[in-house]
């Protein structure tokens, strides 16, 4: 990888090894080596699994599958406000395709999209391991929001585009 490739800051390499010494496996301090990394250059390009499977001394396959697995890594730029709605049975058994549906017809945007002022990106994803109170919606990756209804979901973006 070339100087120029993404590189931990600093700080950043402190907790990155801070991480390692907490596990007794290099490989086992993957997942939160990734959630550094989305920290600090804001989502997971190419070149930040490569530098990451650099630092790591790991195939960058095994980096880039462990990525892909998991729907709170980002693939691709969000938005910012990113919204994540679940596309399980018991979300879709709930009314999961019509807060999507929802979601699409105010935003204008599909699943895999951003707005065109980059202020909400929208996903589906598999699990959000809150079938008990479907269906249900995350925002970047730390804000649950269960039991939806369409007019809850439109009135949650209308909360989210003001501020």
């Amino acid at each position: 990888m070339t100087a120029e490739g993404p590189r931990f800051s600093d700080a950043v390499l402190v907790e990155y090894r801070a991480i390692l010494a907490r596990y007794p496996e290099r490989r086992a301090a993957l997942l939160p080596t990734l959630w550094l990394a989305q920290r600090e250059f804001g989502w997971l390009s190419l070149p930040v699994l490569e530098y990451v499977a650099e630092l790591m001394e790991l195939p960058l396959a095994w980096v880039t599958a462990t990525a892909s697995f998991y729907t709170m890594y980002w693939k691709q730029p969000p938005g910012r406000w990113h919204l994540q709605v679940c596309r399980n049975l018991p979300c879709a058994l709930r009314g999961a395709d019509d807060v999507r549906a929802a979601l699409e017809q105010r935003l204008g945007i599909c699943p895999g999209e951003k707005t065109a002022d980059e202020r909400f990106s929208l996903e589906e994803v598999e699990c959000l391991a809150s079938c008990d109170t479907a269906p249900v919606l995350q925002v970047n990756n730390s804000e649950y929001h269960e039991n939806l209804t369409v007019e809850r979901t439109l009135a949650l973006i209308e909360r989210l585009a003001s501020t």
